[in-house]
């Protein structure tokens, strides 16, 4: 070959090989770009899809007994928009005034924390459980303990505290301080 003829060989090789490398290129950058959706999805990650609910948005009306040594409360997002809640209530006792004039109780967490999405109206539950007194009215505590009788339990949710009374109208009777509460979830 002469030398024009290396020259003339040299920039179709170079052109197909520029070729050929921005094919591979696009195939590859087709195959690891995410459509638009996905890519706004895995940018959400991380991040709630609606923001934290306020106390204010909540309501609980009552705890609903499942037994004698556990109840179930509901909570409502009674707010104009979706809102989250996370976590685990802290809970106290007191009697029919204010909320902030309660007894603390220990609670044991049962469970992860997950984030729940509240949509307008939509519900999340937990359950508390506790040892109970035994026998009838001067009822007693397995464990020697003088029993805790209170007319309301004070629910810390969110950032801020709802009071609520059992359903059937009775109080809530306890032995010891310490209770188990699960996370919150959505209700069914």
């Amino acid at each position: 070959m002469t030398r024009a003829g290396k020259r003339d060989a040299a920039p179709c090789g170079r052109s197909r090989f520029l070729a050929a490398a921005a094919l591979l290129a696009g195939g590859v950058l087709q195959a690891g770009a995410p459509p638009a959706a996905e890519a706004a999805g895995e940018a959400a990650v991380g991040r709630a899809p609606a923001p934290a609910c306020p106390v204010t948005r909540l309501v609980a009306n009552s705890a609903e007994r499942l037994g004698p040594t556990e109840v179930r409360i509901t909570v409502i997002n009674e707010g104009p928009r979706p809102c989250t809640l996370r976590g685990h209530p802290t809970v106290a006792l007191a009697g029919q005034g204010s909320p902030d004039r309660n007894t603390p109780l220990v609670v044991r967490r049962l469970g992860a924390a997950k984030l729940v999405l509240l949509p307008v109206g939509g519900t999340a539950e937990t359950r508390i459980s506790f040892t109970p007194v035994l026998g009838e009215a001067g009822g007693y505590c397995e464990s020697g303990d003088e029993p805790t009788v209170a007319p309301s339990m004070v629910l810390g949710v969110a950032d801020g505290l709802l009071q609520l009374a059992p359903e059937d109208g009775g109080d809530f009777a306890l032995c010891g301080t310490v209770v188990r509460a699960t996370a919150f979830r959505a209700s069914s």
